[in-house]
C-alpha cells in the first residue's frame, strides 16, 4: 500500500499526522520545524533523542512532489526506518550494499516512476556520480541529513565522509536541506552551518532535556556486581550496558548470563555476521540486554529500551548524552546508571594525550572530559548540571539520584571564592591546571613568567592538594559559578552567579569525598510497571500477538506496534475499529493490517 498526498495543501499536515502515523498531536518542537520545511526554508534542528526528529522530514515527504533523500549513517538504521514507514503505508526504500540486486532495482524504478516518497542512503553512496545523476533526474524536494553532528570537527562523533555532503547539496542545485541532530553545542552548530549550507538556515534548538530518563551516577565498587544488581531489578526489560573494552563486554555478558539474563556481547572485533545477529535479536525480541562497546550505538532505533548503564565512564558529556538517549525513546520512563572511578579518569586522559589528534582537538577533548567528571561530582540536581553544559537552565528535576537521595556536603563558599579570585586576578585567561598551581603555591616556569607568584591568591589553597582543587573547580562549574570556553584554550570565566558568591550574597555547598571507592550504587529501587496492574494480563496477550506477527514478517516487534501503543490499547480496550483509531500510533494502514487481530484479543478481556 502506498500513500501519496503530494497534491495536498500544507493544512493537511495534521490530517496526515493522524491518518498515516496515528498521532493526535505533534511532540514539542516538531510543528515549528515541519512548518519551516513546508515553507521551503533550510533548517538546522537540534532536538533531543526520542523527540521524533525523523517525523520532521517524513511528514513533509507526504505533502510534496519529489522524493525526500535521507542521509543516514548506518545500514541497520536505514533498514528499520524503511520497515516502519512501509508498515505505515508510506512508499520508502534505501540504496545500500546489503540489499539484493532486485531490491535496488525496485527502488530505482520507484524513483523513476515518482512513487517513492523517501529514499535512504549513506553519505558514501550519495557522492557517487551515478547516484547524483539519478537524483538530478528525479528532482528531490528535500535533502534530510540525520546525525548532522558527524560533519563537525567539534562534534563528538566526527565522520570524514559527511564532509562531502555540502558538495552533494550543491550538485543537486542547492536543494532545500534539513540537518538534524540531538547533540550539538554552539561551536558544533556553527560548524554544521558552515559546512552544509550556502545560506543561513533557520535554526531550532528545542532543548536537551529528556525528563522521562532517571539519571544516576555512582562511584565504582565492584562494577560487575553493581551492574548485575541494576540489571536484575529490571529483568525481562530491554537494556544496553556499555563497557570500555571488548574483553569486558564478553566477560560481563557471560556473568549476566550466569545470573539468568539473556545477555549478548557486541563489539567491533566480532565478525560482521555475529554483530548483525546480535543487533537483529535485540531489535526483534524483548527481554534482551546487550553488553557493548560504543560500536553498538547510532544504528539503534528501538523505542522501548528501558535502561542504559555504563560500566565505565563515557568519553564526554556529549557521548554520555547520546548513549543514555537510546533509552526511553517512546517517551515512557527509563533508567540510566553510570559508574565512574579514578582508573576510568586516568585511562581517558591517557587516551586523549596519546591520540593522533591535533593539540587544538586534544584541548577540546580535555575540557569535554573535565565537564563529564564535573557531572559525576555534581553537588546538586544532576539534570541541572547536565543541561547547564548545553547552556540550559531548569528547576531541580526530582528524577535523578541526587534529587532523590541527596549527598553529604559542606559549606564551600570560601573555597569557591578562592578559586574564582584566581580566575579573575589572572584575567579569565587560564585553564584549570595553571589556576590549581597558583592556589597550591607551586613554583612553575609559567607562574614566574606571568608574575602570578605575586598575586594575593598565590598559595592561599595550600591546605588542599591539587586533586582537591581540581574537584572544587569541577563542582563550582557544575553549580554554575564558572563556565568554560572550550574553543579558547579551555579558559574559565566567572558567571553572574559566581560573582554573587564572590560578594558573599550567596553560599555554595561542596560535596565531600565524591570519589569514595567503595560507595554503594546510587539508584532507585526496581521501576514500577508501565501499565496499570489491571491491564497487565491484556498487555501480555497483546505483546504475544505482536511477537507472533513480527516473527511472521521478519521485522522488529515495535514495527508492528510500539509498547506505548499496546499500553494505550490495554487501557482503552477498544470495541470497534473506529475506537481503535483513537489508540496512539494506529494509522489507517496499521488499522487495516492489524486492527481485527488486536480487537479479537481485547475482546477476550472485556
Amino acid at each position: 500500500m502506498s500513500i501519496r498526498l503530494a497534491s495536498a495543501p500544507e493544512g493537511r499536515a495534521r490530517t496526515a499526522l493522524r491518518t498515516v502515523f496515528g498521532f493526535e498531536d505533534y511532540r514539542p518542537g516538531q510543528e515549528q520545524v515541519v512548518e519551516a520545511v513546508l515553507a521551503g526554508r533550510d533548517v538546522l534542528a537540534v532536538m533531543p533523542t526520542g523527540s521524533g526528529k525523523s517525523l520532521c522530514y517524513q511528514l513533509p515527504a507526504l505533502l510534496r512532489d519529489g522524493p525526500v533523500v535521507v542521509v543516514s549513517p548506518l545500514i541497520a538504521l536505514m533498514r528499520d526506518q524503511v520497515r516502519q514507514l512501509r508498515d505505515y503505508g508510506v512508499s520508502a526504500g534505501s540504496l545500500n550494499s546489503s540489499n539484493d540486486p532486485d531490491e535496488n532495482r525496485r527502488v530505482r524504478q520507484a524513483l523513476r516512476d515518482g512513487t517513492l516518497r523517501l529514499l535512504y542512503a549513506a553519505p558514501e553512496r550519495l557522492v557517487r556520480e551515478d547516484t547524483i545523476q539519478m537524483l538530478r533526474e528525479c528532482r528531490p524536494s528535500l535533502l534530510a541529513i540525520d546525525e548532522a553532528h558527524c560533519v563537525s570537527q567539534w562534534g563528538h562523533d566526527f565522520r570524514p565522509e559527511y564532509l562531502a555532503l555540502g558538495q552533494v547539496r550543491a550538485a543537486l542545485d542547492g536543494v532545500q536541506t534539513i540537518a538534524l541532530t540531538a547533540t550539538a553545542d554552539a561551536a558544533t552548530r556553527a560548524d554544521i552551518v558552515e559546512r552544509l549550507f550556502d545560506r543561513q538556515p533557520e535554526v531550532f534548538v528545542e532543548g536537551f532535556d529528556r525528563p522521562n530518563l532517571f539519571l544516576a551516577m555512582s562511584p565504582k565498587g565492584s562494577a560487575r556486581n553493581q551492574i548485575a544488581a541494576f540489571v536484575a531489578q529490571r529483568a525481562g526489560q530491554n537494556g544496553i550496558v556499555y563497557c570500555a573494552s571488548r574483553q569486558k563486554t564478553e566477560d560481563l555478558a557471560e556473568y549476566l548470563r550466569g545470573q539468568g539474563h539473556r545477555a549478548l556481547a557486541y563489539h567491533a572485533g566480532m565478525e560482521k555476521a555475529a554483530r548483525d545477529s546480535v543487533q537483529d535479536v535485540f531489535q526483534a525480541e524483548d527481554g534482551v540486554v546487550v553488553v557493548a562497546t560504543v560500536a553498538f550505538g547510532m544504528g539503534i532505533d528501538k523505542p522501548d529500551v528501558r535502561y542504559v548503564a555504563h560500566a565505565d565512564l563515557p568519553k564526554s558529556v556529549e557521548a554520555y548524552y547520546q548513549e543514555i538517549g537510546r533509552a526511553g525513546r517512546d517517551g515512557l520512563p527509563a533508567d540510566t546508571l553510570t559508574l565512574y572511578g579514578l582508573d576510568d579518569m586516568r585511562l581517558r586522559r591517557v587516551q586523549i594525550e596519546e591520540s593522533d589528534a591535533s593539540e587544538a582537538q586534544k584541548r577540546v577533548e580535555r575540557q569535554r572530559f573535565n565537564a563529564l567528571v564535573a557531572l559525576c561530582e555534581a553537588p546538586r540536581c544532576r539534570r541541572q548540571t547536565l543541561l547547564a553544559y548545553f547552556a540550559e537552565t531548569t528547576e531541580p528535576c526530582g528524577n535523578c539520584d541526587l534529587c532523590r537521595e541527596g549527598v553529604e556536603t559542606f559549606d564551600g563558599t570560601i573555597e569557591a571564592q578562592k578559586a574564582m579570585s584566581a580566575i579573575l586576578r589572572t584575567g579569565e585567561r587560564f585553564g584549570t591546571e595553571h589556576l590549581v598551581q597558583i592556589l597550591v603555591g607551586a613554583d612553575t616556569e609559567a607562574i614566574r613568567r606571568f608574575g602570578h607568584d605575586r598575586l594575593p591568591t598565590y598559595g592561599v589553597g595550600r591546605d588542599r592538594d591539587a586533586n582537591g582543587w581540581r574537584s572544587i573547580f569541577r563542582q563550582i562549574y557544575a553549580a554554575g559559578l564558572i563556565q568554560i570556553d572550550i574553543v579558547q584554550h579551555g579558559r574559565w570565566l566567572v558567571t553572574e552567579r559566581g560573582r554573587r558568591v564572590l560578594r558573599g550574597e550567596e553560599r555554595i555547598e561542596i560535596r565531600r569525598d565524591v570519589m569514595a571507592s567503595a560507595a554503594r550504587t546510587r539508584t532507585k529501587s526496581a521501576p514500577p510497571s508501565l501499565a496499570r496492574p489491571a491491564d497487565e494480563p491484556l498487555l501480555a496477550a497483546l505483546k504475544t500477538l505482536r511477537a507472533e506477527l513480527a516473527r511472521t514478517q521478519s521485522v522488529p516487534a515495535y514495527v508492528v506496534f510500539a509498547d506505548r501503543s499496546l499500553i494505550d490499547m490495554a487501557q482503552r480496550r477498544p470495541a470497534s475499529l473506529d475506537a481503535m483509531r483513537l489508540v496512539h500510533g494506529v494509522g489507517e494502514a496499521k488499522l487495516a493490517r492489524y486492527g481485527e487481530r488486536f480487537l479479537a484479543v481485547v475482546e477476550k478481556f472485556r
